[in-house]
């Protein structure tokens, strides 16, 4: 079978033969395209249309050619609509046949997102090679661990050959260094074969800081009167704009079959047009390829909001779309039945409460938990968010979340670690190396067993020895900002307060920060990660066989604190039982507990039955009850 999306932008092979070229430049007088390698290329004038859109139909354009466009007589720049660059993003593009590709896993309709147990990772250093190749010889080893569903980093074009994929410049294109549009899709194809969704990492708030040629024809895309860390905010208020990134989306779900996107930090998209796109993104998902497969959409979102989540979305859906009047594509806007595809959230929260738990840190926005952080990581057992509209003093005293409880468990992704979390640390350390091996062991029973989705982030399973550190590869105007602005990030935190210190983290732009992040697979010979591996597999397999067949509609039923890092939580499940949890991460017995009902099915042998039988939770440990 071949998939297509029809693209209204960008390079189309036409039925008939030939290539269409179309580009919205509405800060353009003139753009020619030319076609051929650079030095060999054809220039041609292209037609002006409505609304700032040129295009152009050359009939011997054929797939494989390059081509690139020229604005004004002056700059050469890529096709943001690019399907491959495989020159970088300063280079030119390529046109792709995407029907080149004969997918065969036509049976599959995806997951049901209860069952999802994500395992996200880096292209470029999940395998020595960094490939989509090479990541696809390792999925028979995350179907066998237990993972359901693999999250890939975003892989659109980013300047030079490394990088975490948030700084993607052109977002159609799978980027070169990780292999061909075609690997992408085999390495999907391979997942589907062995039970595993596939979901993409993809940036929607800004563009990186090199490559991006927009700001040259097309101004419309950023409002400089709203201001991000990145610089001027995306210009959602516009309809091109926001159809451009719901192409994009739906590009990546049609094409190239991804089971679901995760949309990286909402939260810094302009607030007065965040809804209103989010709303537009979940009509074209559902109305488009959620009609006929599971597709999720994950939201990463500091600021909380739970309007997102759960089914009531689809009246705000279906009410943003009727007053604009401009579904991206076509659909029957009272298929409500179909969820909404807005499955969940990450749940910074859950880690920042367990974080603080585990290593003691207060740096930062831990310290919006240090004072507390059983109560907090309770209170996101129990209801979803740990903050739900009160005072952050850590934001100085601004509101942050909204009311969550009325959620399900499933909206709420948790995590001990993420590229977050471990990636932007100064020096990017483990949890595994800030917390006590049998703590950690806990830990992760009382994340893998949650009703709450889990993520691993790669190699955490066995303990990685590696760091994650944040890593580019910028050309040499931006290398020293980088670099200094990285060391001048850490000089608020106590550790790094003085220069000398300073200099120990690592320069993000030296190919040796790149090269020690890279996992090492080696590190399984030894049998302290042998045993975490095999710990890990054992959650996941208990997880299968006794609790994903009940967890779709899950919903908390109580999380209390029983003593400072020690709590209890219970869940009423789908079928109708009832999941109990006792944790304690401290490194003392707490007393006075009341056995949960139910069998024990995680952390059962004798010794650790007999003290909760006689009312006491042993220091770090995580029980489980099955009623």
């Amino acid at each position: 079978m071949r998939h297509h999306y029809p693209l209204p932008m960008g390079a189309t092979l036409l039925p008939e033969g030939g290539t269409r070229f179309r580009l919205w430049a509405p800060g353009a007088q003139r753009v020619n395209l030319c076609l051929g390698a650079p030095g060999h290329e054809r220039e041609l004038p292209m037609n002006p249309e409505a609304d700032g859109w040129h295009r152009l139909e050359v009939a011997e354009a054929q797939a494989g050619d390059l081509y690139r466009y020229r604005i004004d007589g002056g700059l050469h720049v890529p096709d943001p609509a690019s399907r491959y660059n495989p020159e970088d993003v300063h280079g030119p593009s390529r046109i792709v046949d995407p029907t080149a590709f004969d997918w065969q896993d036509t049976a599959w309709r995806g997951r049901h997102w209860a069952e999802a147990v994500i395992y996200e990772l880096h292209v470029g250093t999940f395998t020595p090679e960094g490939s989509f190749r090479a990541a696809l010889d390792k999925l028979d080893y995350l179907a066998e661990l237990g993972i359901t569903a693999i999250e890939l980093m975003p892989v659109a074009d980013f300047p030079g050959r490394r990088g975490w994929g948030y700084d993607g410049v052109l977002l159609f294109a799978p980027d070169a260094a990780y292999g061909t549009p075609d690997d992408l899709k085999a390495f999907v194809q391979a997942a589907h074969a062995r039970g595993l969704m596939v979901l993409l990492d993809v940036v929607y708030n800004h563009f990186g800081p090199e490559g991006n040629y927009l700001h040259v024809y097309a101004p419309h895309f950023f409002n400089p009167d709203e201001h991000t860390p990145w610089g001027a905010a995306i210009g959602l208020g516009k309809p091109q704009v926001r159809d451009f990134f719901i192409h994009n989306a739906l590009y990546w779900l049609s094409e190239f079959r991804f089971d679901g996107l995760r949309l990286d930090a909402v939260h810094a998209m302009p607030a007065k047009w965040r809804l209103t796109f989010l709303a537009e993104l979940a009509h074209a998902a559902r109305n488009g390829p959620g009609r006929d497969r599971l597709v999720h959409l994950v939201l990463e979102n500091d600021a909380n909001e739970a309007q997102y989540l759960g089914d009531g979305f689809n009246g705000i859906i279906n009410d943003v779309v009727s007053r604009n009047a401009r579904p991206v594509t076509a659909g029957d806007d009272a298929r409500e039945h179909i969820p909404n595809p807005i499955r969940a959230q990450w749940n910074d929260d859950w880690h920042h409460a367990m974080h603080v738990m585990l290593s003691g840190e207060a740096d930062g926005y831990y310290a919006d938990y240090a004072d507390d952080p059983a109560r907090h990581l309770a209170r996101c057992y129990a209801e979803g968010f740990a903050w739900q509209g009160e005072a952050s003093p850590y934001r100085g005293g601004e509101l942050r979340g909204e009311p969550s409880w009325q959620l399900p468990a499933a909206g709420f992704v948790a995590f001990l670690q993420n590229h977050d979390q471990v990636g932007n640390r100064a020096l990017g350390e483990r949890l595994s190396a800030l917390t006590r091996p049998q703590t950690m062991k806990a830990a992760m029973a009382a994340m893998l067993l949650s009703p709450q989705p889990p993520l691993l982030f790669m190699g955490e399973e066995f303990a990685a020895a590696t760091p994650f550190l944040f890593f580019c590869d910028f050309g040499p105007d931006l290398r020293d900002a980088v670099r200094e602005g990285r060391r001048k990030e850490f000089a608020k935190f106590a550790r790094f307060s003085e220069p000398a210190a300073r200099v120990a983290i690592p320069d993000p732009c030296a190919l040796e920060t790149f090269a020690s992040s890279r996992l090492d697979w080696s590190c399984l010979e030894r049998p302290e990660h042998r045993e975490r591996l095999e710990h890990t597999r054992q959650l996941l397999q208990l997880r299968a066989w006794e609790l994903n067949h009940r967890l779709a509609g899950a919903r908390a039923q109580e999380a209390v604190v029983l003593a400072p890092g020690a709590l209890r939580a219970a869940w009423r499940l789908g079928d109708g039982s009832t999941l109990s949890l006792l944790l304690n991460l401290s490194r003392g017995d707490v007393t006075g507990v009341v056995r949960p009902a139910g069998r024990c099915i995680h952390e059962c042998d004798i010794e650790a039955s007999q003290a909760v039988a006689a009312g006491v939770l042993p220091a770090e440990s995580a029980i489980w009850f099955l009623d």
